[in-house]
């Protein structure tokens, strides 16, 4: 029998990878804007770049294939 599920961690990876850019494009905005209220941590972009990352290492890890 062949299933054509799809896991359910490459769906998780699109949505990590969709935070992780929307953040850490909002980080960079402040960054180079000067309007950060934490200007030292940066944790904005240290935390969309983390999210970016693990949710393109489950997105192309995950990915359905036709060939199984």
């Amino acid at each position: 029998m062949h299933s054509s599920a799809i896991p359910i961690w490459f769906f998780i990876g699109i949505l990590l990878t969709v935070y992780g850019a929307l953040v850490l494009g909002y980080g960079l905005f402040e960054l180079f804007t000067g309007t950060m209220a934490v200007s030292n941590y940066h944790a904005s972009v240290w935390w969309g770049a983390l999210l970016l990352l693990v949710g393109l290492f489950y997105s192309i890890r995950f990915r359905p294939s036709r060939a199984e």
